[in-house]
C-alpha cells in the first residue's frame, strides 16, 4: 500500500507539472502574438490594410492615368452622341467646371465648354483634368454667365489642331455659306444660333471693351461688325441683327500675328435663355 500511494502522489505531481508546463506555452504563444501585433500597428496608419504585394507604381499615378483616360473616352463618347445631354453630365460629374457642349453642325468642330471660377485664362493651357496643356480646352471667361443669356457669351479656343484651329476654314466662302448652323448644349436647353460674321480683328477684350448691356453701346458695336472689310471677311448682310438679340462670339488667334484674332459670329435664334 505504501508503495502505491507513494505511486499516486508522484503522478499527480507529474500532472500538475504538466498542466503548469502547457500554461506557459500558451501564455509564451499569447505574448508573441500580441507582440506581433504591436509592432503591425505601429508600422502601418490606422484602418489601412497591409498590401500583399509591393506596387511598383505609385497609387497617385495609376490614378491620373485612369483619370486621363476616363476624360478622353467621356469626350469621345458626347462627340459621337446624337442627344448631347446625358453625355454632358457625365463629363460635368468629371469636372464640374464643364457647362456645355459646342459644335457647328456638318463639320468636326465639337468641343465640351468649361468655365473656371477662380482664373479666367485657367484653360488656355490647361487640359479637361485640370493638366497643364499647351493646347488648353475651349473655354469661357468669368465675365460671361453660363446660361447663354448675355448678350454676348464669347468662347475662347486655342489656334491649333484638334480645338479652334478649324474657324479658319470660314475664311473660303464655300464653307463659310455651307455651315452656319451652331448648337450649344447645356444640361437644361439646347441652343442653336446662325452665323452671320467672320472675320479678322484686333485683339481687343470684347467684354471688358464693350459694355454689351446697354443697348446704344451693343448697337454701335453691331454696326461696325458688319462694317468690317477684308479678303477674308464674309459678312450676311441679309440678316437682321439688333441689339435685342443675343450673339456668340467663337475666338482664337491668328498664326504670326499676335495682336489679331479671327471671330466667328452668330445670333441665337432658337433656345431659351436668361435674362
Amino acid at each position: 500500500m505504501k508503495n502505491i500511494s507513494i505511486f499516486i502522489y508522484e503522478s499527480e505531481i507529474v500532472r500538475k507539472m504538466k498542466r503548469k508546463s502547457s500554461l506557459c506555452r500558451q501564455l509564451l504563444l499569447l505574448f508573441a502574438a500580441a507582440a506581433c501585433l504591436c509592432i503591425s500597428a505601429c508600422g502601418q496608419p490606422e484602418g489601412e490594410e497591409i498590401p500583399e504585394t509591393v506596387q511598383t507604381v505609385p497609387a497617385e499615378l495609376e490614378t491620373e492615368t485612369s483619370a486621363e483616360q476616363t476624360a478622353e473616352e467621356l469626350v469621345r463618347e458626347a462627340s459621337a452622341a446624337a442627344d448631347k445631354r446625358e453625355a454632358l453630365r457625365k463629363l460635368s460629374e468629371y469636372n464640374p467646371e464643364v457647362y456645355a457642349w459646342l459644335e457647328i453642325t456638318g463639320t468636326d468642330l465639337s468641343f465640351p465648354v468649361l468655365q473656371s471660377e477662380e482664373d479666367e485664362y485657367f484653360y488656355l493651357n490647361h487640359d479637361l483634368n485640370g493638366q497643364e496643356d499647351p493646347a488648353g480646352c475651349i473655354y469661357t471667361e468669368y465675365y460671361n454667365n453660363t446660361d447663354f443669356g448675355d448678350p454676348n457669351t464669347v468662347i475662347y479656343g486655342r489656334n491649333v489642331e484638334g480645338r479652334f484651329a478649324g474657324l479658319h476654314q470660314y475664311r473660303d466662302r464655300d464653307f463659310f455659306d455651307s455651315y452656319r448652323e451652331i448648337r450649344v448644349t447645356t444640361p437644361a436647353e439646347i441652343y442653336t444660333y446662325r452665323i452671320f460674321a467672320a472675320y479678322e480683328y484686333d485683339d481687343r477684350h470684347l467684354i471688358k471693351i464693350y459694355d454689351f448691356w446697354d443697348s446704344a453701346i451693343f448697337s454701335s458695336y453691331l454696326k461696325d461688325v458688319f462694317a468690317q472689310r477684308g479678303m477674308d471677311t464674309y459678312l450676311d448682310d441679309s440678316m437682321e441683327v439688333t441689339a435685342e438679340d443675343k450673339i456668340l462670339t467663337l475666338s482664337t488667334g491668328v498664326t504670326g500675328k499676335d495682336d489679331r484674332r479671327y471671330l466667328v459670329q452668330a445670333v441665337l435664334t432658337d433656345g431659351k435663355t436668361e435674362g
